[in-house]
């Protein structure tokens, strides 16, 4: 008891720590003109002229749009079947992550009544309002697409999804048999009468809505509610008779309960059943200076989160109205509120078909690359000691990264271990490996993100298994995710002690780095090795830290670091005309760095904006912003890594890291950008990526000055490149004779216009 009392009243000390820090990084950007206000960042001295909502495009649409190219993928018939499958799977997803965390979000600001407008001028409710029709078209287009594209390609295939009555005899007896054994045991029905309140409808969920009577003449309508069980496979498998060896069927596991409710209501008989839908709000509001114990707190807040507030009720057009009222007035929640779809009902399930068995019908696969100069080293901290090591995930493995963890695990000259832990998920080997360090002895602190978006549950688990262990585990600052990917290994060798760093652009996550496309850099210059040694001392100590070496931290210096440099980029325009930029980020949405971006663009430097997601800049304005283009590549993988690339009058200055140029990842959320310093890394990130991204005319589509995107595919005589496909067969670098990461001869790439 007293040992508890110990802990909370150090986490209570750490919790007071973090709101000062908060509040001293607020106060340096009040002291530099900035001040935050209603999430957005507005200059001080004076308004901008192109502060103008005709010049920004709404972020809630840009990113249907960017969903919208998703979906493209699904249509685009160079990708094997299943694989146009999986990005209906992905789609779906996406959009209820959308559901749950934006619009919820839209909503929370009008019941507020003080939401500001939206950079491009609009009211949360103009943004809720054009939302919905938006995305209703789309959610329709999807499933016409699968009905009357992908199935029938499918059963092309001898791969048929059947509705329960297309079923033959010998099918539904054999789907009777596994409901009897299978489902009935687990399914719980509940009764909606006087006696029986409106049951909670849990997030995310599949139900039956069931309309029974008595055999009585007098019976009134009665209503009950199943819930479709999440533990069991949303296509169910059923017998075929065809003589095709690969032949599979499936049917829907809500059709197959609506078939044998008899045996749920006996006695009664069934006149109805209807699926419905429930998404509810699932961002996690914290009010972290109230909690005692951050995880004690979080983990409250993820048993809560099944509780928020329905935002999107969807149904079938079949759903009668007297159905959907009594369900809308139980949910207390309006018509603006109803999806109806026709077609099936969250089809982020059907990433099930993936598992079959069919490789014909997949992306070729292939084995990542471990770069000569990690497997011809017996040691990886006298490679790394000798050169700095680049990594482009995946078409590089992941492993050298666990290795570097593990390997510091188990020398004997290492003394220390400290990293940051953003998005782990459930099977971790980096975090197996901290674990087996602190068993040798080795001091391990290690920097766990608990409010990671839907990877709470997995972080608090690690969480209690790290300090279980006797790891020093800090939760990171009150007000501020830390979502900066760092990892430092202190080892002592003949000369004294020496760090060696990890950074990286994604997280330590050995799942999502086979599908995720990420650089990292292993390097052991002194100069990286202090900053990262200071950072982690703001992060688990007290310090106030404000200016790095080398590093952009944000919410320290990144910001102002970025906003630096595209004013010297602009001034060298001035002077030489040689102004150019270069962005690779998952999204574009601050209007300071757009401002910024648009004065650049004002001045003749060269811009080009690589962004996989949401962009609210409006490219090809005249006078504004005719010198951007702003391109967005969805494939196979999932484009992740940043690179902010500035020319720099002749001498190219890049950086890579963690942050978008988004509002959270620049004043709430501790990123960190940090520099490439070796010149053929540099040549390496422009001539053998940056280079072949900006000619990719497979997977890349254009931003419009209207906000739409439009495909860029070859000219007329011009071959089809496919960037990823390229860097599959083209590593970053080769080892040369004197063992060190040199560029190999560059293949034929299309020139970008």
């Amino acid at each position: 008891m007293r040992l508890q009392k110990e802990r909370l009243t150090a986490r209570g000390l750490f919790a007071t720590f973090s709101e000062y820090m908060i509040k001293y990084f607020r106060y340096r950007r009040q002291q530099s003109g900035e001040y935050l206000m209603d999430q957005q960042i507005v200059n001080s001295s004076a308004t901008s002229p192109l502060e103008r909502p005709d010049l920004y495009i709404n972020r809630e649409l840009s990113w249907i749009e960017f969903n919208r190219r998703v979906f493209a993928e699904a249509k685009d018939a160079r990708h094997p079947l299943l694989e146009r499958v999986k990005f209906i799977s992905i789609f779906e997803t996406n959009l209820d992550e959308f559901i749950m965390i934006r619009l919820a979000g839209l909503k929370d600001q009008i019941d507020s009544r003080i939401a500001p407008r939206s950079p491009d001028g609009r009211t949360a409710e103009q943004q809720l309002a054009a939302v919905r029709q938006r995305l209703a078209p789309l959610v329709q287009e999807v499933r016409r697409y699968w009905r009357q594209v992908l199935l029938p390609l499918l059963g092309q295939e001898h791969i048929h999804i059947l509705d329960y009555e297309q079923l033959d005899t010998r099918q539904r007896d054999a789907m009777r048999r596994y409901f009897e054994n299978e489902i009935f045991p687990i399914l719980t029905p509940l009764a909606v009468d006087k006696g029986h309140p409106f049951p909670h409808i849990s997030n995310r969920s599949l139900n039956l809505a069931v309309v029974i009577a008595s055999t009585k003449e007098d019976q009134e309508d009665l209503f009950a509610r199943i819930k479709v069980p999440p533990a069991l496979p949303r296509l169910l498998p059923v017998p075929v008779s065809s003589e095709e060896p690969r032949a599979v069927a499936f049917v829907w596991l809500e059709q197959v309960i609506a078939a044998n409710l008899q045996m749920l209501f006996p006695g009664f008989e069934i006149w109805e059943a209807y699926p419905f839908r429930v998404l509810r709000d699932a961002d996690i509001e914290l009010q972290e200076d109230e909690a005692a114990d951050l995880l004690e707190y979080i983990e409250q807040e993820v048993r809560e989160r099944r509780f928020g507030v329905v935002v999107d009720l969807a149904v079938n057009p079949s759903m009668p109205t007297r159905i959907r009222s009594l369900l809308l007035e139980n949910l207390e929640i309006s018509e603006g509120d109803l999806t109806i779809i026709d077609g099936p009902l969250g089809m982020g399930d059907v990433m099930e078909l993936h598992s079959i068995t069919r490789p014909d019908l997949k992306d070729a696969p292939f084995t990542p690359r471990v770069p000569p100069i990690i497997r011809n080293s017996e040691n990886i901290f006298d490679a790394i000691q000798k050169h700095d090591i680049m990594l482009h995930h995946p078409y590089d493995s992941f492993n050298p990264v666990v290795d570097f963890i593990r390997a510091a695990a188990e020398d004997p000259q290492v003394m220390a271990i400290k990293q940051t832990l953003y998005r782990v998920g459930s099977n971790a080997p980096i975090v197996n490996a901290l674990l087996h360090a602190v068993e040798n002895g080795k001091q391990v602190a290690v920097l766990v993100e608990l409010k990671a978006r839907f990877d709470e549950e997995n972080n608090i688990g690690w969480a209690r298994e790290l300090e279980r262990a006797g790891v020093h585990v800090v939760y990171g600052l009150v007000g501020l995710k830390t979502h900066g990917k760092v990892a430092m290994v202190v080892r002592k060798e003949d000369d004294g002690l020496r760090r060696y760093i990890h950074l990286g652009t994604g997280n330590y996550n050995a799942s999502t780095a086979k599908i995720y496309e990420d650089l990292c850099v292993l390097t052991s210059r002194y100069d990286i090795g202090m900053d990262v040694t200071s950072l982690f001392n703001s992060l688990t100590g007290y310090s106030r830290q404000g200016e790095y070496r080398k590093l952009l931290v944000a919410p320290v210096s990144l910001r102002r670091g970025i906003i630096e440099r595209i004013e010297r980029e602009i001034d060298f325009h001035k002077t030489n005309g040689n102004g150019r930029l270069i962005f690779k980020m998952n999204a574009l949405v601050d209007p300071e760095v757009i401002d910024y971006l648009y004065r650049a663009s004002q001045a003749g430097v060269e811009i080009e904006l690589i962004i996989r997601g949401v962009c609210s800049l409006r490219p090809g304005v005249p006078g504004v912003s005719e010198t951007i283009r702003v391109r967005s590549i969805i494939g196979r993988f999932l484009e992740h890594s940043r690179i902010y690339y500035f020319g720099n009058d002749g001498k190219p200055e890049i950086f890579l890291g963690s942050a978008d140029m988004m509002q959270r990842n620049l004043n709430n959320r501790v990123e960190v950008l940090f520099p490439i310093q070796s010149q053929s890394m540099k040549r390496a990130l422009m001539e053998r990526m940056i280079i072949p991204i900006l000619a990719d005319n497979a997977n890349a589509h254009e931003l419009l000055s209207d906000g739409n995107y439009q495909a860029i595919r070859p000219k007329d005589g011009e071959p089809l490149f496919d960037s990823q496909k390229w860097f599959l067969d083209h590593p970053l670098f080769e080892l040369n004779e004197e063992g060190e990461q040199t560029n190999p001869t560059i293949s034929a790439i299309p020139s970008s216009s």
